[in-house]
């Protein structure tokens, strides 16, 4: 995929970070800051904006070509509007009407979803590469997926299509923000993890109740925070499987903070969907963490606005 430099956002509930991505996939520059993920909507994209403006400081910024953002769900590509779950002052945010009019911004935008961006990431230059059906996966503050399908990224109408973290698999279970009940996010996510903890009466030795330290706690061998990755891993495997069912996948790849505990993870994901997976059809799925990292968001953004400007030339 040969294009020239372009930059890319990716905006979650927990960090914006940006990057300048050459031809190859590479970051050749990057920039980072929380997500003021509770603030007014005004305060959210100033903090967007601040992150563009201290890639834009760097010397190769006026080689970029176009800009890609990947953002948290549902989006509208169409539209160019944001609705994440985990920013509630956002809802319908005209995201890239903001960033395409921002003095520092003067190349076409392209908008996709986190889940898309981590599938078109893994596709080009990750553990996607080779097949022709697969779940891409992030499982950080939420969880997102996008969908290769015949060999080809699908993100659907509207960019949504593989939004696997808000599948519902507890019928009766706690409300999600996004209106549904217990969907693959209130069970999954890295939020979701340390809030079980919690609510089991854990605490780190330093008070610390983050996923990291939830995961720390699971490598130590502790009762709750393995009982939470278990639950993680559970939910996980129930959504992967109904849409091994719908669509016939051939492997999933995880990626996201949540992904860098490792066997914590993908042990128990393993034996949840050898019984979630049933049938025939849906059965020896791959397994794979994310070669990206925590990159495949700023990576898939990248691979969307190279098209954008392969297009325009």
């Amino acid at each position: 995929m040969a294009a020239p430099l372009v930059a890319a956002v990716d905006l979650g509930g927990t960090k914006i970070a940006a990057a300048l991505v050459d031809g190859d996939g590479a970051l050749v520059a990057r920039a980072q800051r929380p997500t003021p993920a509770r603030a007014d909507a005004e305060t959210v994209a100033r903090a967007v904006l601040d992150t563009v403006d201290e890639l834009a400081a760097h010397p190769r910024w006026a080689e970029a070509a176009a800009l890609g953002i990947g953002s948290a769900g549902p989006v509208d590509t169409a539209a160019g509007t944001v609705s994440p779950v985990n920013i509630a002052s956002w809802r319908g945010f005209p995201l890239v009407g903001r960033v395409a009019g921002h003095p520092a911004v003067d190349v076409p935008v392209t908008l996709i979803g986190d889940g898309v961006a981590i599938a078109e990431a893994e596709a080009w230059r990750g553990a996607a590469a080779g097949y022709r059906n697969a779940l891409c996966m992030v499982v950080s503050t939420g969880v997102g997926g996008g969908l290769v399908l015949d060999g080809a990224v699908r993100p659907g109408p509207t960019g949504n299509a593989g939004h696997i973290g808000h599948i519902s698999v507890d019928l009766d279970g706690a409300p999600c923000p996004c209106g549904s009940r217990g969907c693959v996010e209130i069970l999954a996510s890295g939020t979701a993890i340390a809030r079980y903890a919690r609510e089991h009466g854990w605490r780190a030795p330093d008070g610390d109740t983050t996923a990291a330290a939830v995961a720390a706690g699971a490598a130590a061998g502790e009762a709750v925070p393995l009982a939470a990755f278990d639950r993680s891993a559970r939910a996980l495997a129930a959504g992967i499987a109904a849409t091994a069912t719908l669509v016939e996948l051939e492997a999933v790849v995880i990626g996201g903070g949540v992904a860098q505990a490792g066997p914590l993870l993908f042990e128990p994901l393993a034996r949840h969907l050898a019984t979630y997976a049933a049938l025939p059809f849906a059965q020896g799925i791959q397994v794979h963490r994310a070669v990206l990292g925590t990159d495949a968001g700023l990576v898939g953004a990248a691979a969307a606005a190279m098209r954008t400007a392969a297009a325009r030339r």
